[in-house]
């Protein structure tokens, strides 16, 4: 597993860097940031994955996010990925929308042609990822999950279907019950077929219901997000949480909408919590 260095930027006493590598499960070439706080000059460090929503690339969160600061004093290493694969010959959308192919990965393993050749973002990120990061740098093999919009589906149903790999998840406005949703339901038919128990294998509500073991969650979403009530469904997800005894706590949060304000808000609280669970181990 090879990686090539594109960027490297000193920030808070550690340093972001990018890189790209040759993907055998997406079959393409991937690009990913990486912030390595100063700790890491001496001693591994845990991760925290983060997992960017619609239309986003590896760089949105890591500029826009605020996130360095808290992670070089907790000592914690961020990964954010791209959110699709990319390049000449990766299926897209054939009216180059934005919520379906390319930047919309939607973090699952497609099934139905031609996405099924390229669009395998959950076994990127559950496995071919986290392996290069270990082999690669000085990190160690505790990890946590969190992820905005798409990604914050993309985290809570990574985490949901993997709880031993993962010591805890968030998530800032995610799509919380896709096969209820327009964007979900355009990418689940698109990616996965008609075959709606395919789908529930990513719906956040569905795995919730049935989960046997459980990672604790924290979700914050924004009462003026003009996607609520139609794409986002948070109550759906609140309502499987207390039925099922889950440790899940939702916050709303008066008057923020679904921006990177939103998010630059309360990262601190998000990276706070991942750290309490990461430090018991």
């Amino acid at each position: 597993m090879t990686i090539e260095s594109i960027s490297s930027t000193k920030a808070f006493g550690g340093w972001h860097k990018q890189y790209s590598h040759q993907s055998s499960a997406l079959n393409c070439t991937m690009r990913f940031a990486i912030y390595l706080p100063p700790q890491a000059e001496s001693q591994k460090v845990p991760v925290l994955y983060w997992l960017s929503g619609l239309t986003c690339t590896d760089e949105n969160f890591m500029q826009k996010a605020g996130a360095q600061r808290i992670a070089a004093e907790l000592g914690i290493a961020i990964v954010a990925p791209d959110t699709s694969p990319r390049g000449e010959g990766v299926a897209d959308d054939k009216d180059g929308a934005y919520d379906f192919g390319l930047g919309a990965g939607f973090y699952l393993n497609a099934t139905k042609p031609p996405f099924k050749q390229h669009y395998q973002m959950y076994d990127y990120v559950v496995n071919e990822l986290p392996a290069l990061i270990e082999a690669h740098f000085p990190v160690t093999t505790q990890r946590s999950i969190s992820g905005h919009s798409m990604g914050g589906h993309g985290a809570l149903t990574i985490a949901l279907k993997n709880p031993q790999r993962y010591q805890s998840v968030s998530a800032f406005s995610p799509v919380c019950h896709p096969i209820d949703c327009p964007w979900g339901i355009k990418a689940f038919r698109g990616y996965l077929g008609d075959d709606q128990k395919q789908w529930a294998q990513y719906d956040s509500c569905e795995l919730m219901n049935h989960s046997q073991h459980f990672v604790p969650a924290l979700v914050d979403q924004g009462s003026n997000d003009n996607f609520l009530d139609e794409q986002l469904k948070p109550q759906a997800l609140v309502q499987v949480a207390k039925a099922k005894g889950y440790p899940l706590e939702l916050r709303m949060q008066p008057g923020y909408d679904h921006s990177y304000y939103f998010i630059a808000t309360f990262i601190e609280d998000h990276l706070r919590f991942h750290a309490k669970h990461l430090a018991r181990l």
